[in-house]
């Protein structure tokens, strides 16, 4: 008898599948993979930022390693207290506790993708996107 949970089936998305949240005009996020499909070990989305875009705000998590690949753009992260430039092909890390957030300084549109560990991100979205909608300088 196979195991037909929802952990361990395969996933296959397209570049327009996954769930997708708008924060704003200039940032949006996919989500391509969280707890239901994981088991919730790990979360992983997509964002796009577009030129001059602030991230979603200095934060950490207490029990969650958010980690970050460029693939687009160049992104400003902050991890701690000191923010630095990457761009594409670059790996950022924040383990649980230390304080990140991400900005689009640059001219062009930038995207990362996050892997969050264990999962569980998704279920914070809604949430963020109210903070988003009734925030709406950011």
């Amino acid at each position: 008898m196979s195991d037909r949970s929802p952990e361990k089936a395969t996933i296959a998305l397209t570049a327009e599948q996954g769930r997708h949240y708008a924060l704003g005009d200039k940032l949006s996020a996919r989500f391509l993979a969280d707890e239901v499909e994981t088991g919730a070990r790990y979360s992983i989305s997509e964002w796009r930022l577009e030129p001059g875009q602030e991230g979603v705000g200095a934060h950490s998590h207490a029990e969650n390693d958010d980690i970050f690949y460029v693939l687009e753009g160049r992104i400003e992260f902050l991890l701690g207290e000191s923010w630095t430039e990457f761009g594409p092909g670059a790996f950022v890390r924040a383990p649980a506790g230390v304080t990140h957030d991400f900005r689009n300084r640059g001219a062009m549109p930038a995207r990362l993708l996050n892997i969050y560990i264990p999962g569980g991100f998704e279920r914070d979205m809604q949430g963020i996107v109210a903070w988003f909608r009734d925030n709406a300088m950011r």
